[in-house]
């Protein structure tokens, strides 16, 4: 109780003194602040990557491809292939009706608003069903396209990011005009990205027959998957890949996501050994400057460990204050975000929001506690082996 009251005491006198170093002080925050803001601020991209494809997914959802496809792009199924997939036991069925949507993808060259560059966007052809078997999707802005003509509703995101797609609006996509009757919603996630039009008209602008790439249909239940893929890998008419949507929008993800943290965690280890450096200047400062008043302690009874511990904890205190300022400069600046980048899986544009979530700023606040602690562990070894009677000769 004795020593804890001493680390109490001399901690307290630290913190009293620190406006007579606020110059070092100041420098240790700063450096801290810096390292959270980045960590934060490249990781939330891939946080909001991250959360724009796979907030998409659904474990009662199931897409069906050709065997082999990486992506919808590189997929093919015929009609007769859809329809196999449609009877399908597994399938939820409304009256006799599978609950499905065939679809047909594409990507269309559209200018970016920002920066007026061309970007791939993906344009998708959804048959009715399409609404059915995605969750949280909703018009919000306009009508619904009619079926056998040359209209498309927009995501919402794709509306913020790029020009020429305002309701209302016509554009070109190679020889055919299109006209922009309406936008929905579809909570954030990457479907907020496309374009949507009648699968039939979307075959025959790009002369694409009866075929189509992929099959969404809504499960009996999560159990359903299974038996939906055992189902249809006994049927010589079709070699498909069977997958979640949940478990296909991860799998899309996971390439830029690590390719961000490949980038973002060397990034932050660099900027925490400048930190570390800066923290360890500020505390070798304040031993210095306060070498007198720890002998004077030292020869009042105070032990080398309160001394030890009391420098540490004022370290510790200075890169959480940092960390505090960081993440919150980070939350300010970047969260919410929007900017787009090209999806290497289905070569086109997600357009996402940078999320700087909680558990991302609680890694930042515990990175600069780290920060703190190797920062202050040398100069408060120093303060507690400073020879007492050399510094009493000083006074």
């Amino acid at each position: 109780m004795h020593r804890i009251q001493q680390v109490i005491a001399v901690t307290w006198l630290n913190l009293r003194n620190l406006p007579q170093r606020v110059g070092s002080s100041v420098v240790a925050v700063v450096g801290v602040a810096a390292v959270v803001l980045v960590f934060a601020a490249v990781l939330s991209m891939a946080k909001g990557f991250e959360r724009t494809m796979i907030s998409a997914g659904s474990t009662d959802t199931a897409i069906v491809m050709r065997s082999g496809s990486t992506s919808e792009l590189t997929s093919g199924l015929s009609n007769e292939q859809t329809l196999i997939v449609g009877d399908a036991p597994g399938v939820l069925k409304d009256g006799d009706a599978a609950v499905m949507s065939a679809e047909l993808y594409v990507v269309v060259d559209v200018k970016k608003k920002s920066s007026g560059t061309d970007a791939n966007v993906p344009f998708r052809g959804i048959q009715s069903g399409a609404f059915e078997v995605r969750k949280n999707v909703e018009l919000i802005d306009g009508r619904m396209f009619e079926t056998g003509k040359n209209e498309l509703i927009v995501g919402r995101s794709a509306q913020q990011e790029f020009a020429g797609l305002d309701t209302g609006a016509t554009i070109r996509f190679g020889q055919t005009d299109w006209q922009v009757v309406g936008t929905f919603s579809a909570g954030g996630s990457v479907s907020e990205s496309e374009l949507w039009t009648d699968v039939r008209v979307l075959q025959g602008a790009y002369r694409r027959g009866t075929s189509y790439q992929s099959v969404r249909v809504k499960l009996q239940s999560e159990d359903s998957l299974a038996e939906l893929e055992a189902a249809l890998e006994e049927d010589p008419r079709i070699d498909p890949d069977v997958l979640s949507e949940k478990e296909y929008y991860s799998g899309q993800a996971a390439p830029l996501s690590q390719f961000i943290k490949l980038i973002g965690y060397p990034l932050t280890i660099l900027m925490a050994i400048g930190a570390v450096f800066g923290a360890l200047n500020s505390m070798y400062s304040s031993v210095s400057v306060r070498g007198k008043e720890i002998a004077t302690l030292r020869a009042l009874g105070f032990g080398p460990i309160p001394i030890l511990i009391s420098t540490i904890v004022e370290s510790t205190l200075l890169a959480l204050i940092g960390g505090i300022i960081g993440g919150a400069a980070a939350y300010l600046a970047f969260n919410g975000f929007q900017v787009s980048t090209l999806n290497g899986a289905s070569f086109s544009q997600v357009v996402f929001d940078f999320a700087v979530t909680g558990d991302l700023l609680v890694d930042g606040i515990k990175a600069a506690l780290v920060i703190g602690v190797f920062g202050g562990l040398f100069p408060a070894i120093r303060a507690a082996r400073l020879p007492v009677a050399q510094a009493l000769r000083e006074l």
